[in-house]
């Protein structure tokens, strides 16, 4: 059997049809966006949350994938677009910030994270480690340090929920352990990544502090947009050093 003609079921793509190197988002809105950046931009499909788009940056072939919100769904994304030929993935998200030495419209570049989340619980023993492949990650770091924007190395944590119920949300806890922030993808692509041999980092615009008031949040600031901006082309120069 030709796998190439495969069609992958959920992101409804054939393998074989992206190029390794991948830039992932949450926002189907926002992989458009970085869609747009491109030149020959074409989409490949766009099924549930799974938006797929194809261009090249200064010449280098780049895919462009939305995952949707949450580690199960994303999880999903990030396991089809492997099969399809990924072998570098950068995550492009935004996050909620943990200290005011890192204020919103500043970046988090993560190291590590958190397996706070449900998801890689169901798939490997509780010690395994979520983090970033080292070279990706010092390739990020290069591109960021050449920005103007205010960034913080470390660990942030990935976890299933976005509303509080009854119980408390452990972001005191993980402030006081050493971490920046709070996300809810980063985990499941670390521990995929690692599982399936290919490499893996994230880097995040700062929309807000993960424990304030869930009623003041406003992602939708100048600020927060010039940041995500920032991450953008931080990603992107960063896949052609790859």
């Amino acid at each position: 059997m030709d796998t190439t003609e495969m069609m992958l079921p959920n992101i409804k793509v054939k393998q074989g049809a992206i190029s390794e190197y991948v830039i992932v988002v949450g926002n189907p809105e926002r992989a458009k966006m970085i869609g747009d950046l491109l030149d020959h931009s074409e989409e490949l499909a766009y099924s549930r949350e799974y938006r797929t788009i194809n261009g090249y940056y200064k010449g280098k072939k780049i895919t462009v994938a939305s995952h949707g919100v949450g580690s199960p769904g994303a999880a999903v994304c990030f396991e089809e677009l492997i099969k399809a030929g990924a072998k570098k993935i950068i995550r492009v998200g935004t996050a909620g910030s943990y200290t005011e030495e890192l204020p919103p419209g500043s970046l988090i570049i993560a190291d590590s994270a958190v397996r706070a989340e449900g998801l890689t619980k169901q798939m490997v023993p509780e010690g395994v480690p979520a983090v970033a492949d080292f070279k990706m990650l010092l390739k990020l770091e290069e591109a960021a340090k050449k920005t103007k924007f205010k960034y913080g190395l470390g660990t942030i944590v990935t976890l299933d929920a976005f509303y509080a119920g009854p119980l408390e949300f452990p972001h005191m806890l993980y402030k006081a352990s050493g971490a920046l922030g709070a996300e809810m993808e980063l985990a499941a692509l670390y521990v995929i990544a690692r599982l399936r041999g290919v490499s893996a980092v994230g880097i995040f615009a700062l929309d807000g502090y993960a424990f304030s008031d869930m009623n003041d949040y406003n992602p939708h600031t100048d600020f927060v947009n010039e940041a995500i901006q920032a991450e953008i082309d931080i990603a992107l120069e960063t896949m052609l050093s790859l």
